[in-house]
């Protein structure tokens, strides 16, 4: 059998730089960081992924070593694994610049959580991270890498590093790469449950898997949170290894977040016309790389607690664009549409009660799930 690195665990990252985040940035100074993740499918080797990507100075890790997850920061010892890379323990990743392990001999499986603990003896100032990771973290002082279960840690509820695991699969294997907002990522999902939509619907496919490439805060058109859409399509879609399919949500932060920032004075929208146009670059440029790309139409929100998110002009963008999608000018090779599928049926602009995490913003595992019944299965032929 002739097989192939395919992606089976992805977290998008964003700069600690920025001026506006979802939950706020970090370092470590001689800590062992320890991190959770579960792979969307398996193989009979695999690799991680580290990032430096906006990190300002370089990335020093004395000792890298995965196992599989007990509880909380616990391993089991007999599934330790060093990671090395080059064959070197210790190594130093660039700033900007992400590094791949060495190979690890090692079968694995679909639903499989595996820890990361990373020994950082220096100051590694504000870090590359993500603001939703799969479960709680841990960071503990000194190299702890190899301790059956962490001594006085402190939990960490942002992501730190990990880009990725690959796995070494049959060749003709195919994922999906979910990408786009919050409503991706999963935020407010319960952490350690891989309840975000993307997660539950891979669970119902026959054969390949979905990873995640959401980020919470993003939007289409304008940096932060994270690079925007268009901008971040290579790295986090087309240098995927084994992407076939795309699955796109994203608009609600173009529409809320310049309202919200700007708060009690108006904010500056993009324009229906502004909008449907983005989509619609963001559409050639994965069909030109051969993609088949599943759009959806734009969550609800009105109600939610931030202030200045809602605002009169969102809801008219918000309305027209999809209209515009579920009509059949739209670029894509189909639509899933999400808003109708946790829409309240009372007031279709909000949340379904039994469906809203609490802020009238984000779905909770039930919306989620929703969404994920609500998906037609046959779009995802990998």
């Amino acid at each position: 059998m002739t097989t192939a690195w395919i992606a089976a665990y992805r977290s998008a990252l964003v700069s600690p730089h920025e001026t506006l985040h979802v939950l706020e940035p970090r370092g470590f100074a001689d800590q062992t960081v320890r991190q959770a993740l579960r792979l969307a499918g398996g193989g009979e080797a695999f690799r991680v992924r580290l990032s430096n990507r906006y990190g300002r100075r370089p990335l020093e890790i004395a000792r890298a070593h995965i196992a599989e997850r007990t509880e909380g920061p616990g391993i089991a010892p007999a599934t330790d694994t060093a990671l090395l890379f080059e064959g070197a323990a210790r190594i130093t990743v660039p700033v900007g610049e992400e590094i791949v392990s060495d190979m690890v001999e090692r079968a694995v499986h679909a639903g499989e959580e595996l820890v990361v603990s990373l020994h950082l003896p220096g100051d590694t100032g504000l870090t590359t991270y993500s603001a939703v990771p799969y479960d709680i973290g841990y960071a503990a002082p000194g190299d702890q890498c190899r301790a059956e279960v962490l001594k006085d840690t402190e939990e960490l509820t942002t992501g730190h590093f990990i880009a990725g695991v690959d796995v070494l699969a049959p060749r003709d294997t195919r994922i999906a790469v979910a990408f786009g907002d919050s409503w991706l990522e999963g935020a407010f999902t319960t952490p350690g449950t891989d309840s975000s939509f993307p997660a539950q619907l891979s669970r119902r496919l026959a054969r390949g898997w979905i990873v995640n490439h959401g980020i919470s805060g993003n939007r289409l058109l304008t940096d932060e949170i994270g690079d925007h859409l268009l901008a971040r399509v290579g790295h986090d879609v087309l240098d995927v290894p084994g992407v076939s399919h795309v699955l796109i949500h994203i608009g609600l932060n173009d529409l809320g977040q310049p309202g919200f920032v700007a708060h009690p004075e108006p904010g500056t929208l993009p324009t229906t016309d502004e909008f449907i146009a983005g989509l619609t670059v963001l559409a050639d440029r994965l069909h030109t790389a051969g993609l088949t790309v599943i759009g959806s139409t734009i969550g609800p929100y009105r109600g939610t607690v931030y202030e200045g998110y809602d605002s009169e002009t969102g809801q008219t963008v918000r309305g027209e664009v999809n209209a515009w999608l579920r009509g059949g000018d739209h670029p894509f090779d189909a639509i899933t549409d999400i808003a109708a599928a946790v829409a309240d049926p009372d007031r279709a602009d909000r949340i379904r009660e039994e469906f809203n995490a609490g802020d009238g913003l984000h779905i909770n595992d039930a919306g989620a799930k929703a969404v994920a019944d609500a998906f037609d299965v046959s779009l995802l032929n990998l």
